[in-house]
């Protein structure tokens, strides 16, 4: 095996005509075999140059999933050492002294070569006592990742109930590295994003347990780095529960929210403000749900004088939230007003170095993502006809990520679906199934192909549909 801290790239890799060809056609699953067999990188290594989980990787290569996103391409690129121009995100002339011309090694990321050793491994024991360490979180919760599509999940698997069980019955922690711990949460982040729900699931107790621990265990600045950390593992679990329609998001946002205000940290503080918001809006508290986000993205401002990118955006998150309650809670004109207000300090936000969209922990705050909640709101309002014309200004690919994509497309299928147009409705939640298997098995969505199924006219495969999701027994 190679070592997991470098890697020798041929500086012809990308000459070749396999990979001329499969990178003209932006063919990435033979990209990544082509790097793979010519490196002898794993996929958890070209997941890691890349910024895609291993499991992502499988799935490209194996065909499930394109790739599209300018923003992923160009993660390819800089991960893999490929000329830009060889992917139509640049000019060829520029790529004269491009690293892929010379016999360059690649670093890895630190939280890469622990998962990388283990890999090389290849020891299913070792994996199993990985994932129930405290220590090493990061390679953990990247062990728990499944390779296999998420489609093979059961459709009545809950993946939130370990993470409640936890709430109940409390794994033991241990305190760990601020640096493990962030790469832990992020990696986390990362599952919640890719829609990667039952891994989530299985990765929260151990995350939640290691953070309290090491909080616990820490003083002054590094504890409320710790309480940071805590708070946004509550976020994650909230978030995962709302999805699955649990109780158990109540106690977890009122947790995030302790350590929350404990961190002194004001992005922390909006996550668990909007998290909460959200399960308060569920309970049938929109109004104070509304007044709540809404004086939270006030006291934002105020502590700026000139609201950076990041302000800016946990503003734009926090009233989009909000606006979506309002217009559960039927009050429109304050929710057309909030969407505005989103609108306009979204177009205030300067782009981030990377290039992608600042925002919250698990939301990003861009014009498409204003022109999603226009329609969720929209629709909820009982006005699907105005939310029509939104549909096309947002571009999937400028989405942040999987999970947003995932609920855009639930959002147009339920217009579509208030509008009596069951064609495009099933076609949207099929949009759903390729997109992120494990999203059209949420309760929602369910109820939602459930509607469909028995409401007049005949779709092709919607039965099957319907009893794949769960939607319905066999």
């Amino acid at each position: 095996m190679r070592s997991p801290s470098q890697l020798a790239v041929p500086a012809d890799l990308w000459d070749r005509e396999r990979a001329r060809r499969a990178l003209a056609e932006r063919d990435i699953a033979t990209v990544f075999k082509h790097f793979r067999q010519y490196t002898g990188a794993s996929q958890t290594t070209v997941g890691s140059l890349v910024g895609l989980a291993q499991s992502d990787i499988s799935e490209i290569e194996r065909g499930l999933r394109q790739v599209q996103s300018v923003d992923v391409l160009t993660r390819i690129a800089e991960g893999l050492g490929i000329p830009p121009g060889r992917l139509g995100l640049g000019d060829d002339a520029a790529d004269a002294d491009h690293p892929s011309r010379r016999n360059a090694h690649i670093p890895l990321p630190t939280a890469a070569k622990v998962t990388e050793t283990e890999q090389e491994q290849e020891d299913d024991v070792r994996r199993r006592e990985l994932m129930g360490g405290a220590l090493g979180l990061g390679a953990s919760l990247i062990a728990g990742t499944s390779s296999e599509p998420a489609a093979a999940a059961p459709a009545t698997h809950n993946p939130a109930a370990a993470m409640e069980r936890a709430l109940f019955e409390p794994v033991a922690g241990q305190p760990t590295s601020l640096k493990d711990l962030d790469t832990g949460l992020t990696i986390a982040r990362e599952l919640f994003s890719g829609a990667h729900y039952s891994a989530l699931g299985s990765a929260l107790p151990s995350l939640i347990a290691t953070a309290e621990a090491t909080r616990d265990a820490t003083t002054g600045r590094t504890r409320e780095h710790a309480q940071a950390a805590v708070a946004r593992s509550y976020v994650l679990a909230t978030e995962l529960a709302v999805k699955q329609h649990s109780e158990a998001a109540w106690a977890t946002a009122d947790r995030a929210l302790i350590a929350a205000r404990a961190s002194g940290d004001p992005r922390p503080l909006s996550d668990a403000a909007r998290v909460l918001a959200i399960t308060m809006r569920r309970a049938g508290r929109s109004a104070a749900a509304v007044d709540f986000l809404a004086r939270t993205a006030t006291t934002l401002t105020a502590e700026k004088g000139q609201p950076q990118a990041d302000t800016l955006a946990a503003r734009v998150c926090l009233l989009m939230t909000a606006a979506y309650t309002a217009a559960s809670g039927g009050r429109r004109s304050t929710a057309l007003d909030l969407l505005q207000e989103a609108e306009e300090t979204a177009g205030r936000i300067p782009l981030t170095q990377n290039g992608k969209p600042a925002g919250l922990f698990t939301i990003s705050a861009s014009p498409a993502e204003v022109a999603m909640y226009r329609i969720s709101s929209l629709t909820v309002l009982g006005t699907p006809d105005d939310a029509v014309p939104y549909v096309q200004r947002v571009v999937p690919t400028q989405l942040a990520n999987t999970e947003r994509v995932a609920r855009y497309l639930t959002d147009t299928a339920r217009m579509w679906h208030q509008l009596g147009d069951g064609r495009r409705t099933f076609s949207a939640l099929r949009a759903i199934e390729y997109t992120a298997p494990e999203e059209v098995r949420r309760p929602a969505i369910r109820t939602l192909t459930a509607d469909l199924l028995y409401t007049p006219g005949s779709l092709p495969g919607l039965r099957e549909f319907a009893v794949r999701t769960g939607a319905v027994a066999a």
